[in-house]
């Protein structure tokens, strides 16, 4: 059976099916670019997250770029979404590898260059490594990188589970390295002191119950940024709970609640610090039939952008 079409209503536009940039005025400066970068062949689990791109923006049209106004909230009327710039630049073409890495860093680079904010769409965790280098350039020596991950993500190798490793080996300094929601059981003593080797920030997952996201994520931030360089955001969603992230091979029980994750994306949209954020680990072929997993990618793109128009 095919999917239902979509409802057509004038008064409830709908997002996603954003124009290219080259279909865009030369020149013109972008709000927020998404960018694919399908990573999946290095992947130490079996995945599809090749598929999720695609997913994401079919997802993108199920929700409306309106912010509806919180009475209880402190401050004037949310900014509206609509009077954003948004475009697409499409996917890069297979990723994995050493050439393919060179295609989507330069593709990272070329987005970031005319946008606000660039979020990069995987594929597994494997994108963090040309998403964050194509967008931080000749800024590494001064650059941070915040993850929300249930994991360290320095194993050896090249593989979904070595990003942060192979940046800080590219030059990252890892005092600016924050990582939120590492989770107990979902690790290793060896990856655990290698972490601590490189002088890694560790936020663990049940200080969330302790702390609002917003004091967690600002120290984050201010930490990655403390050299005055440009931040780096990894939400992968794997860190969440795997009722709400069944589509993500190594989400474990226990792990944050979606509106967490909501909300650290939120916050990370609204730092100024922030040139780049991915979204990595949803496997669209392993989604359960409601397609929660993917669904929950796709706010996170519209929450990077509510908080981008927060700036």
């Amino acid at each position: 059976m095919s999917p239902r079409p979509l409802s057509v209503d004038p008064l409830w536009p709908r997002s996603g099916d954003w124009p290219s940039p080259d279909e865009l005025e030369s020149g013109e400066r972008i709000d927020l670019t998404l960018l694919g970068i399908p990573t999946f062949r290095t992947s130490l689990s079996a995945t599809g997250a090749g598929e999720t791109p695609a997913a994401v923006r079919a997802a993108l049209r199920y929700y409306a770029p309106f912010l509806s106004p919180d009475r209880s909230a402190p401050g004037p009327r949310p900014p509206e979404l609509e009077d954003l710039l948004f475009a697409d630049a499409g996917d890069v073409l297979d990723p994995d590898g050493p050439e393919g890495e060179g295609r989507a860093i330069a593709a990272m680079a070329d987005a970031v260059e005319r946008a606000s904010v660039t979020v990069a769409v995987g594929g597994d965790n494997a994108l963090t490594v040309p998403a964050a280098l194509g967008s931080w350039g000749d800024d590494l020596e001064t650059a941070g990188l915040v993850t929300l991950d249930a994991h360290h993500d320095l194993r050896d190798g090249v593989s979904n589970g070595s990003p942060v490793r192979r940046l800080i080996e590219a030059g990252l300094d890892g005092r600016r390295v924050v990582q939120i929601g590492i989770a107990d059981f979902a690790n290793s003593h060896a990856y655990a002191a290698r972490a601590e080797e490189y002088g890694i920030t560790i936020i663990h997952r049940d200080e969330l119950h302790r702390r609002p996201m917003d004091d967690v994520m600002a120290e984050a931030l201010e930490i990655a940024g403390s050299a005055g360089g440009p931040v780096h955001v990894d939400l992968d969603v794997d860190v969440c709970d795997r009722s709400v992230a069944p589509g993500c091979p190594a989400s474990i029980p226990g792990g944050l609640a979606a509106w967490e994750l909501r909300a650290a994306a939120r916050l990370a949209g609204s730092w100024e610090s922030v040139r780049s954020v991915d979204i990595a680990e949803v496997d669209a072929t392993a989604d359960a039939p409601d397609g929660r997993t993917v669904r929950l990618a796709a706010l996170l793109v519209l929450e990077v952008a509510a908080g981008l128009a927060s700036r």
